[in-house]
This record gives C-alpha cells, structure tokens and sequence, in this order.
C-alpha cells in the first residue's frame, strides 16, 4: 500500500511517497532514519480520489435541504449554535460535513451567520448572504430562511423541469449522431465495395456518401480528435464576455427555446425581488443582486440600465418601461406595486404568474423539438438508407 509523508529533517521538510504495509512501519522507519514526522496517510489513487470528490462534493441540493433543516430548527426556538450542532449529527457527506463544522466553529468564535458564509461563496450566493444579514438586522432569520428555502426549491423544481424536458431530445440527438457515424464508418464502407466491381453510374448521393465514407474510414481518430478541440475552443469561446453575448441573444432569437429562457428570467428575477424588498432590502441593493444572479447577459445590461435609473431617482417601473425586454405586464405590475405601497407582494403575484407561463412554454418547447428531431433523423436515415439502395437497384435492374 502506498503511503504519502512530510518530514522533517536537517532543516528542510522533505515530502515523499512510499509502499509499506501500515502507517506504524512507516513511521517506524523514519524515525529510524532521524526523520521528524510531520503527516502521513494513504494515497489515493486517481479513480478513487476523482469518486470521492464526485461523492462527497456539496451540491445545490445540499445548501437546499441544509436551509430548509435550519430554518425549521430556528423557528422552533433552537439557536443557531445549537441548530448546527444538530446538523452536525446528522449530516453523513463528508463535504458537507465538514462545511457545517467550519461554519459551527466560526460562529462559536463569535463571527455573525452572514459574515461566516462570505467566506464560503461557492456554496452561498449574494442573495443567499444579503438575506441572512437582513434576517439579523431585523431578528426574523427564522422567517428568512424559511422564504429562502423555498425559493431555492422553486429553483431546483424549475431547473428539474428543464432538464427532464431535455434529456430525450438529447438522447435522441446523441443516438442519431452515433449511429450515423458507426454506420459511415464501419458498415457502409463493406457495402460500397461491392459498387467498384461494376460500371454503374452511382447517384449524386452515394457518391458523396461513398467519399465521405471512405474519408471517415481512414481518418476517423482525427475526426473525433477535431470534434474534442472544436468542442473546448467552442466552450472557452462561451465563457468570455463576447461568446456570452453572442450565444445569449441568439438564444433568445430561436423559436422554441426563447419564451423558457425569457420567462425562467423573469421568474427568478421577480421572486428574488420579491423576497429581498419584503425582507428590508433596498431597491438598489436587490437590484445589484438580480444583476448578479440572473445568467442571461441580455437581460443583466437590462437590469444594469435600471439601477441607473433608480440611482438617478426614477421609480422602478419608470425605469422598467425604457427598456422594451421587459412585458408590458410586468410593467404595469411594478409601477401599481409602488403606488399602493406592496410591491413586494406585487411582484410575488406576477412572479407566480410567470411560473405558470414557464410550465406552458417547457411544455410548447418540448412539444416542437421532439417532433424537429424525429423529422430530421427520419430524413437523414432515408438519405443514407436511399444511397445504399438505389445502386442496388440501377444493378438487379440491368440484368
């Protein structure tokens, strides 16, 4: 078994990798050669170290259930110390574990909630650490995080439905791509052989399919070798300013996909509004916010010219009303909000009302992709299936 040590010795702490059968024959035998043993443990091999951090790494629905648990305990009465030691207890995910004995930890050391999870902003958003600290501020955290649970579960219920309405089409689209480049590759090329012996004059089609059956024959490693490349220059290209921009607005130009991607906006927008203006946040302050959370650019510059406005004295839904991406209805939603004085109502009604719009859209999106796709694998596998056939047919033909 193989085992990994730091020790000390001639001034110097010397790291090495070595096999023995337990850590005390280690040890020993480092000691034996004036060795300061510092740490020693086992090394993981790959696999295994990748399986863990799989495993016991924190994800969303983690910090879900962990805010839905605390705020429960808090509103029973628990403090928060005494709630995160529950937490402790029943935590079993070593990840998670450890997080919610780090946050113990600083807060016993006198540090307030909001500030511990500042130093975690992997697993807590802005919204997630302005709520907590407005929750101080007014002593209802009980009450905030139990408004903050369930608007993370709306999130994980709407990002569910996104992906459920997408796998099949992706299964399809993955399966046709697949079967259409085994077939290319490895079976049509066996069956276009049998053309070379005879003097046909082949159609357009199998001629085209006859070179690129052949050039995918031989070059196949350097096809999906060029495929692996395109896909990393492709997703670096989508992480800078400029590839979120393109691939944002032609997002929101398609047929099917843009009534979700601007609806799921404007229902995370309008609910974490709702929840920050009821919980004593400022309007600039949520507003700095949404335009971090909300993940289309399009809709953050939108967002942006609004805290302008607002800065500068305009009411919200003034503001809103410049800026033709946002519905009429929302509009007219927030500016009677202001006037009578609940707009953090306001804006829960209508973001209730774009949650009902989003289950009509994922459903219309699904709807139209499912059908494009069986269309166009229908017409692909006639093309190939027609190109193999038809020279078959020019030779029984002829005899």
């Amino acid at each position: 078994m193989l085992f990994c040590y730091r020790a000390f010795r001639n001034n110097k702490i010397i790291s090495k990798t070595v096999e023995a059968e337990n850590e005390k024959t280690v040890a020993f035998n480092l000691k034996r050669q004036g060795f300061f043993l510092i740490e020693i443990k086992p090394k993981e091999n790959l696999i295994e170290s990748n399986l863990a951090f799989f495993f016991n790494r924190v994800s969303f629905t983690d910090i879900v259930d962990l805010t839905r648990q605390l705020a429960i305990m808090l509103n029973a009465g628990l403090t928060l110390v005494d709630s995160f030691d529950i937490l402790k207890k029943q935590v079993s995910k070593k990840g998670l574990s450890e997080l919610v004995n780090n946050i113990e930890k600083e807060i016993k050391e006198g540090d307030s909630f909001s500030m511990v999870l500042k130093k975690y902003p992997q697993f807590f958003s802005n919204l997630y650490i302005s709520l907590v600290k407005s929750g101080e501020a007014s002593g209802k955290l009980s009450d905030i995080l139990l408004k903050l649970a369930q608007n993370l579960e709306k999130q994980r219920e709407f990002q569910g439905k996104i992906k459920g309405a997408m796998i099949y089409p992706m299964i399809l689209i993955l399966g046709m791509v697949g079967v259409m480049f085994i077939m290319v590759t490895f079976v049509i090329p066996k069956l276009l052989n049998l053309y070379k012996d005879f003097n046909l004059s082949l159609p357009l089609t199998t001629q085209i399919l006859m070179a690129a059956s052949s050039f995918s024959a031989k070059y196949w490693p350097i096809i999906i070798a060029f495929f692996i490349g395109l896909y990393i220059l492709v997703k670096r290209f989508l992480r800078s300013n400029q590839g979120k921009l393109f691939s944002d607005s032609t997002v929101l130009k398609l047929p099917a996909i843009s009534n979700v991607v601007k609806i799921s906006s404007l229902v995370d927008a309008t609910r974490t509004l709702s929840i920050l203006i009821g919980s004593g946040v400022s309007i600039l302050e949520s507003l700095e916010i949404i335009i971090e959370t909300v993940n289309n650019v399009i809709y953050q510059k939108a967002f942006r010219n609004v805290y302008k406005e607002v800065e500068r004295g305009v009411s919200l839904g003034s503001a809103m009303l410049q800026e033709q991406i946002f519905p009429p209805i929302l509009v007219q939603m927030v500016i009677v909000g202001e006037q009578t004085g609940k707009l953090d109502e306001t804006l829960g009604r209508i973001s209730h009302y774009f949650e009902m719009e989003s289950d009509l859209a994922v459903k219309t999106m699904t709807s139209l992709i499912e059908p494009s796709i069986l269309v166009v694998l229908g017409a692909a596998v006639g093309i190939l299936v027609m190109s193999v056939i038809t020279p078959i047919y020019q030779l029984t033909s002829s005899f």
